[in-house]
């Protein structure tokens, strides 16, 4: 099998992981990951972090704030895949429950995730991911890092937006 099918087929276990993370189950998504301290995470939910500690904790954090989720779909952007390292560029859609909310909102992320060949198989070494899915304005302040759709209901002062977006 090539490369590139080969990480077709992860991509694949890597999407349906997503399902199962927005459902609350980090388990999977944690299974498609690297372990090693050179791994990195960045998500709308908090810093970059690294180093698999780090990274997993990340993940169970972001992971405990879905609930009742599904994954609408990918779109790919771009692949580019080598034998020692591989990216992929996607638009992400999901519905879930956010943050103790009972509204199902509408999520679309732009993402960016780096694997490495490992032990046989590709791992997911970096993953970028932000709510930035159209054209924004220049200047500061051109993209709103924790959208009020994002915190709890007590924290927004407003009921919920169902599609979270930068504003434009």
């Amino acid at each position: 099998m090539t490369a590139s099918a080969e990480l077709d087929a992860v991509v694949e276990r890597y999407h349906r992981a997503a399902g199962e993370f927005v459902r609350g189950n980090v388990g999977p998504y944690k299974a498609v990951w690297s372990q090693r301290d050179d791994v990195t995470v960045a998500n709308p939910f908090g810093p970059a972090r690294r180093g698999w500690t780090q990274v997993a904790e990340t993940m169970e954090r972001a992971s405990s704030l879905y609930r009742d989720g599904e994954v609408v779909g990918f779109e790919n952007v771009a692949k580019y895949v080598t034998p020692e390292l591989a990216y992929i560029v996607e638009i992400e859609r999901l519905r879930a429950k956010i943050r103790g909310g009972e509204e199902v909102v509408s999520v679309v992320l732009r993402t960016t995730s780096v694997l490495r060949p490992e032990d046989g198989t590709w791992k997911v070494m970096h993953r970028h991911a932000d709510p930035i899915t159209t054209a924004q304005a220049p200047g500061i302040g051109s993209a709103e890092i924790d959208p009020p759709a994002w915190r709890a209901p007590s924290e927004q002062g407003h009921p919920p937006r169902r599609t979270l977006r930068a504003p434009a």
